[in-house]
Protein backbone atom coordinates (compact mmCIF):
# COMPACT_ATOMS: atom_id res chain seq x y z
CA UNK A 1 0.00 0.00 0.00
CA UNK A 2 1.62 3.40 -1.45
CA UNK A 3 1.11 6.84 0.32
CA UNK A 4 1.15 10.54 -0.74
CA UNK A 5 1.85 12.87 1.96
CA UNK A 6 2.04 16.59 1.06
CA UNK A 7 2.94 19.45 3.05
CA UNK A 8 1.06 22.14 1.50
CA UNK A 9 2.74 24.36 -0.30
CA UNK A 10 6.13 22.76 0.02
CA UNK A 11 6.11 19.66 -1.45
CA UNK A 12 4.98 15.76 -1.73
CA UNK A 13 6.21 12.60 -0.08
CA UNK A 14 5.86 8.95 -1.05
CA UNK A 15 5.89 6.53 1.51
CA UNK A 16 4.98 2.42 1.56
CA UNK A 17 3.31 1.23 4.42
CA UNK A 18 4.57 -2.55 5.96
CA UNK A 19 3.90 -5.49 7.81
CA UNK A 20 5.44 -4.29 11.04
CA UNK A 21 1.93 -3.92 12.88
CA UNK A 22 -0.69 -4.56 9.88
CA UNK A 23 -3.40 -3.99 11.78
CA UNK A 24 -2.24 0.00 12.37
CA UNK A 25 -1.16 0.26 8.75
CA UNK A 26 -5.07 -1.54 7.68
CA UNK A 27 -6.56 0.73 9.76
CA UNK A 28 -5.20 3.94 9.14
CA UNK A 29 -4.99 3.05 5.31
CA UNK A 30 -8.21 2.60 5.25
CA UNK A 31 -9.18 6.13 6.85
CA UNK A 32 -7.49 8.43 3.88
CA UNK A 33 -7.56 11.45 2.61
CA UNK A 34 -6.40 12.24 6.28
CA UNK A 35 -5.57 15.70 6.95
CA UNK A 36 -3.85 17.93 9.69
CA UNK A 37 -1.83 20.33 11.14
CA UNK A 38 1.75 19.77 11.37
CA UNK A 39 4.20 19.64 14.64
CA UNK A 40 7.52 19.47 14.80
CA UNK A 41 10.03 17.98 17.32
CA UNK A 42 13.86 17.45 16.88
CA UNK A 43 13.66 15.84 13.37
CA UNK A 44 10.35 14.52 13.70
CA UNK A 45 7.39 15.85 12.34
CA UNK A 46 3.51 14.40 13.73
CA UNK A 47 -0.03 15.87 14.04
CA UNK A 48 -3.18 14.77 15.99
CA UNK A 49 -5.39 12.89 14.90
CA UNK A 50 -8.88 11.06 16.01
CA UNK A 51 -8.54 7.72 15.74
CA UNK A 52 -7.78 5.53 18.33
CA UNK A 53 -5.66 2.55 18.10
CA UNK A 54 -4.09 0.17 20.94
CA UNK A 55 -0.38 -0.48 20.29
CA UNK A 56 -0.05 -3.32 18.15
CA UNK A 57 3.39 -4.52 18.22
CA UNK A 58 5.41 -1.25 19.89
CA UNK A 59 8.96 -0.29 19.43
CA UNK A 60 11.24 2.07 21.28
CA UNK A 61 12.96 2.93 18.41
CA UNK A 62 12.78 4.24 14.89
CA UNK A 63 14.85 4.36 11.66
CA UNK A 64 14.96 7.35 9.67
CA UNK A 65 12.23 7.43 7.81
CA UNK A 66 9.96 5.62 9.58
CA UNK A 67 6.41 6.16 9.71
CA UNK A 68 4.41 5.68 12.68
CA UNK A 69 1.46 5.92 14.92
CA UNK A 70 1.57 7.09 18.39
CA UNK A 71 -1.12 6.10 20.68
CA UNK A 72 -0.88 8.30 23.59
CA UNK A 73 -0.98 10.82 21.27
CA UNK A 74 -2.99 9.58 18.91
CA UNK A 75 -0.51 11.05 16.31
CA UNK A 76 0.48 10.66 12.85
CA UNK A 77 4.38 11.01 13.28
CA UNK A 78 7.57 10.79 10.56
CA UNK A 79 10.79 10.43 11.83
CA UNK A 80 13.01 12.41 8.62
CA UNK A 81 16.46 12.15 11.05
CA UNK A 82 18.31 10.91 14.44
CA UNK A 83 15.33 11.86 16.98
CA UNK A 84 13.70 8.87 18.86
CA UNK A 85 10.17 8.55 20.25
CA UNK A 86 9.35 9.79 23.78
CA UNK A 87 7.64 6.52 24.10
CA UNK A 88 6.74 3.56 22.30
CA UNK A 89 4.89 3.48 18.53
CA UNK A 90 3.42 1.87 16.18
CA UNK A 91 6.03 1.53 13.22
CA UNK A 92 3.87 0.89 10.12
CA UNK A 93 5.87 2.61 6.80
CA UNK A 94 8.85 4.03 5.49
CA UNK A 95 9.26 7.12 3.17
CA UNK A 96 10.82 6.10 0.27
CA UNK A 97 10.89 8.73 -2.24
CA UNK A 98 11.76 13.14 -1.02
CA UNK A 99 12.02 12.50 2.88
CA UNK A 100 14.00 15.63 3.08
CA UNK A 101 11.23 17.56 2.31
CA UNK A 102 10.35 16.90 6.30
CA UNK A 103 12.98 19.24 7.12
CA UNK A 104 11.24 22.26 5.76
CA UNK A 105 8.50 21.28 7.77
CA UNK A 106 7.34 23.88 9.97
CA UNK A 107 4.67 24.24 13.29
CA UNK A 108 1.00 25.21 11.47
CA UNK A 109 1.94 23.72 8.42
CA UNK A 110 -1.39 21.64 6.54
CA UNK A 111 -0.30 18.16 6.11
CA UNK A 112 -2.34 15.36 3.72
CA UNK A 113 -1.93 11.94 3.77
CA UNK A 114 -3.63 10.30 1.13
CA UNK A 115 -3.58 6.97 -0.94
CA UNK A 116 -1.61 6.81 -3.86
CA UNK A 117 -2.97 7.02 -7.07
Amino acid sequence: MEIEIEIVGKGKATGKLDDRNPETAKKLYEIFPLPGTAHTYLEEVYFDMTLELDYENPSKTTEEGDICYWPPGPAFCIFYGNSQPVSEVNNFGKITENLELFKKCRDGDEIIVRKKE
